[in-house]
């Protein structure tokens, strides 16, 4: 009670001056002290002490009682301060000096008149009022208030008037819904993350995720995982790519192919020299590098198309790129083409449109809460939502460069040119069924507009003119074919459409092909075998005038439906004469799948390039065709049902995927963070050294240490120094299990007794091995490169062709054109790729589903030994390790508490000092579970040597068994299917990080 009564007494003296205290010694009076009247000498010292003095709190006990004072000498509730002042007469001073009492008296007055006028607390005037003396309307009428009081109140209510902020009226939904002020707010909203002309259809049905300076549709709201399998197997997909970047080269062509030439590399496969890609007739696709550093510096990959040549030197590239991937890849291009000086109209352009957007903005709060149907000039100052810019840049940048010595231009044409996929066998005929080929126009509709001046001018010239009617033939075609697989890969045909609104059906149908219409025509057999000719990739989407007049007079759809009201028969079909839009379009094929033998052609489809402002107009007549809208989950399905890398999550050595990774780990390590321990995986018992990101580049650097240091290691009969000591150990035969199941208490205190002392034996094996490697390290980079030499992929994929007997694997190999497995062939690989990564796809024989980071190892002769005799044998298992870090988490989980209990307590005494010590608790921060500091050899760690990671890994649909997609070391690839026997060659074991069972997986590799 004694200490709750000085805090009592402390809150009541807060505000008193700070002269009035009392004595610092127990008086001689049993009141337990006296106020004397001090000396003349000190009034002056005390008057000099208050006026630096705060009148603050103070909570010390020794300000109001001293040291010496028992509890019985303070007195209980009033009894002190009364007994003080009854003996204040006794001690009555003999004389005083008056100019010096008074002049201290008057700072104890005004300092107690400065504590009565301040308010104490955050309460209003009206509050400090007794319960009973309250009223209502002594909030807003200051006369009901006491008159002490009145001038105060008067005060706060000025006071609240200055500080309160206008706020503008709520507007109501139907004004909120205008055009009007949608466009403006929607422009407003996308200062940071663009929207792509279809966001609010896909907003309003997708989880929505930022990305990449975009906001895209990541998933749909409603169940659709294997609705969207079933359209790209045997319907179609939808998908909007307008977030991809386009970047235009134009100039000559020994110039651009010069210089392009140092960027890419014929041992990957195609470059921008292909014949067939640079005629314009095929889309190409390739991985980019820095200038001369192939097979260093990966860049990512890219598709590129050549537009048709038309008889002039120049020529115009479109170069297709990752959002992610785009600054990377346009520093480079600007370097090697020496474009350092932006153009002129890159500067004037996007300020212009800035000032216009203020501009019609200003109109819009101009105009009102209303604006009239017949108030034309409201009509005409609707806001117009205009793109400049993309994601990846800031709308002030310059979006063009030339360069003075070459003259090579480079353009940014981002969210200028929309891409849109359609996936599935169906694509076709949806295709087919929503456009329809512009009819030939010779004369203008109105001489006061520019629509369709340029189709116009184009039909008079007769060339032209049969190369469009030749265009359409083969589009139409296209309604014949059972699938866009059966296309040559890569077909680029260009066409010039009509408005695909006008086509609306009633209500949504299903687009199916008409086999028996072509059944028997020549030119769709001619189609299959020769493709489209080079003269019909041209598309007039190639100009720029011709997509800004296209974009600029396309027709509303306001005016559309107006002029569907006055039809006659409601429903029918609208003819807009020459009045419909031309719009000039581009079809790109995609071929699917065409890695491995299972499968071919799942997955193809065709992209469609349009100008901008034609977004909506385009996808609307596709959702009625019965298509079905996917998001970027699907489209990572896609490409894993394909088993290619994806962009950017499968392609470790580029920036792009480092940051990628990053960002994973830090989502993931979030979500760990935010379970309690008691829920989470203890990581460190499981043996998962990393389970949130892959550690690519130590994996490279353990095996090539592994190498290094026993120059033997690739004979059969030599094992590896660097093998866990319970690999011979820990095999899960019908013995050991039988041992498990009788004593699993005994067994788990083995195994846990025999990975920690192998722990030991691998961290002095690791420090070795890293020495060996100094001087290496400091003539050669340390970063690890990913292989995709078609030649040495291709070996290395007949080398892990699975097989039942020697002589069929003679056969195979010499079918391929491949060389044997010896030392002669593989240890200049290992030499030329001392750090290499290898993608490698995944196949568990029995069940099982592979998650993201699992780790693909090993097996031991005992482990194949045991699935030869036993075909249901799953796999091993890990024993479990012993977590090493348990009793440090615990001790800083105690000296955590142990601070938090002194900065309690310090907090009346010096609470300055408090944040300093917060700051450096958490430096060595541990988390339960998770290793912490350097890892150890990856690769020695577990029972099992560890050969590479999961990047993607699922059920899969398609070949109803796990499958996942990865990287793998080239040397312990190479190591593995050296040493393993003719029949077991590409067995692995597959691990997930959070369980301690080993799963058999076929490993192939697919060119």
């Amino acid at each position: 009670m004694s200490g709750a009564r000085e805090k009592k007494r402390a809150k009541k003296m807060r505000n008193q001056p700070a002269s009035v205290t009392l004595p610092a010694e127990p008086g001689p009076f049993a009141g337990g002290g006296s106020r004397a009247c001090p000396a003349p000498d000190v009034h002056s010292e005390q008057q000099q002490k208050f006026s630096s003095q705060s009148s603050g709190p103070s909570y010390r006990k020794d300000q109001y009682f001293s040291k010496g004072q028992s509890r019985g000498e303070r007195g209980r509730g009033r009894g002190g301060w009364q007994g003080g002042h009854q003996s204040v007469s006794e001690e009555m001073p003999k004389y005083i000096t008056v100019s010096t009492f008074a002049q201290a008296r008057a700072a104890e007055i005004n300092a107690m008149l400065k504590a009565v006028s301040q308010k104490s607390s955050n309460s209003l005037v009206f509050q400090t009022l007794p319960r009973h003396m309250r009223r209502r309307a002594m909030s807003h009428n200051v006369k009901r208030l006491p008159r002490r009081l009145q001038e105060m109140a008067r005060k706060e209510a000025e006071k609240a008037v200055h500080q309160k902020k206008e706020q503008s009226k709520t507007k109501c939904r139907k004004a909120r819904r205008r055009h009007i002020n949608l466009v403006a707010e929607f422009n407003h909203r996308q200062r940071k993350n663009i929207w792509l002309e279809t966001h609010i259809w896909h907003a309003k049905r997708f989880h929505m995720v930022k990305k990449w300076g975009y906001c895209l549709g990541n998933s749909p709201t409603e169940k659709s995982y294997r609705a969207c399998y079933r359209a790209m197997t045997k319907h179609c997909l939808l998908q909007d790519l307008s977030y991809y970047c386009c970047l235009e080269l134009k100039g000559k062509e020994n110039e651009l192919l010069k210089q392009l030439a140092r960027i890419c590399s014929i041992d990957t496969g195609l470059t921008f020299q292909e014949a067939s890609c640079l005629s314009g007739r095929f889309e190409g696709s390739l991985n980019v590098y820095r200038a001369d550093r192939y097979p260093e510096d990966m860049l990512g990959p890219v598709t590129f198309i050549w537009k048709p040549r038309d008889g002039s030197e120049n020529r115009q590239l479109w170069i297709w790129v990752h959002p992610a991937l785009k600054q990377d890849i346009l520093r480079e291009l600007k370097a090697i083409f020496q474009c350092s000086e932006p153009e002129e109209i890159s500067i004037t352009e996007p300020v212009t449109t800035s000032i216009q957007e203020e501009k019609q903005v200003e109109v819009v709060m101009s105009l009102g809460n209303k604006r009239k149907k017949e108030d034309k000039e409201g009509e005409k100052a609707v806001p117009v939502k205009k793109i400049i810019g993309d994601g990846t840049r800031d709308p002030f940048q310059s979006y063009s460069w030339i360069s003075q010595t070459t003259g090579i231009a480079i353009s940014d044409r981002s969210m200028e040119i929309l891409r849109y996929r359609l996936i599935g066998p169906l694509s076709s005929s949806v295709l087919t069924e929503t456009l329809k080929a512009a009819s030939v126009q010779t004369e203008m509709a109105d001489s006061e507009t520019e629509l369709n001046n340029w189709w116009v001018e184009n039909c008079k010239d007769s060339e032209k003119v049969s190369l469009h009617q030749c265009q359409s033939a083969i589009f139409e075609l296209l309604e014949g074919m059972s699938s866009p697989s059966d296309m040559p890969p890569g077909t680029i045909l260009g066409l010039t459409v009509g408005d695909p609104r006008v086509n609306l059906p009633k209500m949504k149908t299903k687009a199916v092909p008409d086999f028996q219409k072509y059944q028997d025509n020549d030119k769709v057999r001619q189609l299959y075998l020769k493709g489209v000719p080079a003269n019909c990739a041209h598309s007039f989407i190639w100009d720029h005038d011709i997509c800004k007049n296209v974009t600029e007079n396309k027709m509303s759809e306001q005016d559309l439906n107006h002029m569907r009201a006055q039809l006659l028969v409601p429903g029918s079909h609208l003819d807009l004469g020459p009045c419909e839009s031309k719009i000039p379009i581009l079809l790109v094929q995609q071929p699917g799948k065409m890695a491995g033998e299972d499968r071919p052609g799942w997955g193809s489809g065709w992209d469609i390039c349009l100008p901008k402002g034609w977004g909506m107009a385009f996808w609307i007549p596709f959702i009625y065709r019965g298509v079905r809208v996917g998001g970027l989950q699907e489209a990572l399905k896609h490409s894993e049902y394909q088993r290619t890398p994806h962009t950017p999550n499968d392609f470790p050595d580029c920036q792009a995927g480092m940051q990628f990774a990053k960002d994973l780990e830090t989502s993931l390590l979030e979500k760990f963070k935010r379970r309690p321990p008691a829920k989470r995986a203890n990581y460190v018992k499981l043996g998962t050294l990393s389970p949130f990101i892959c550690p690519w580049e130590q994996l490279t650097k353990n095996w090539e240490g592994r190498m290094k240091a026993s120059g033997g290691f690739l004979c059969p009969s030599s094992p590896h120094p660097d093998c866990c000591t319970t690999e011979g150990q820990t095999l899960c035969d019908s013995k050991a299990e039988a041992v498990r199941e009788a004593s699993p208490e005994t067994a788990e205190a083995e195994e846990t007794m025999e990975i920690t002392s192998s722990e030991g034996a691998l961290k002095t094996e690791d420090v070795t091995s890293t020495q060996d490697f100094g001087e290496r390290d400091e003539t050669m980079t340390s970063d690890f490169i990913v292989l995709r030499s078609e030649k040495l992929l291709m070996q290395l994929s007949a080398w892990c062709y699975p097989t039942a007997g020697k002589d069929r694997r003679i056969r195979r190999i010499s079918r391929l054109g491949q060389k044997e497995m010896t030392e002669d062939v593989f240890l200049p690989i290992l030499m030329s790729y001392p750090r290499a990564l290898v993608w490698v796809n995944l196949s568990l024989l029995r069940k099982g589903n592979p998650e993201l980071h699992a780790m693909i190892c090993i097996p031991t002769e005992e482990d194949l030994l045991h699935l030869s005799k036993d075909k249901l044998f799953c796999g091993p298992q890990e024993p479990k390790h012993r977590d090493i870090f348990k009793d440090k988490v615990q001790k800083q989980k105690e000296e955590k508490k142990k601070k938090k209990k002194d900065n309690v307590k310090s907090l009346e005494s010096d609470p300055a000092g408090i944040p300093d010590e917060e700051a450096t608790e958490d430096h060595e921060d541990l988390i339960l579970g998770l290793w912490s500091g350097a890892l150890p050899d990856v690769t020695s760690h577990c029972s099992r040597t560890l050969l590479g990671y999961v990047t993607r890994g699922d059920f899969s649909l398609a070949a109803g068994c796990g499958e996942a997609l990865g990287f793998v070391s080239l040397t312990g690839l190479i190591y593995m299917l050296h040493n393993q026997p003719a029949d077991k060659k590409g067995l692995v074991l597959l691990r997930t990080p959070a369980s301690l069972q080993y799963r058999f997986a076929r490993l192939t590799i697919e060119i």
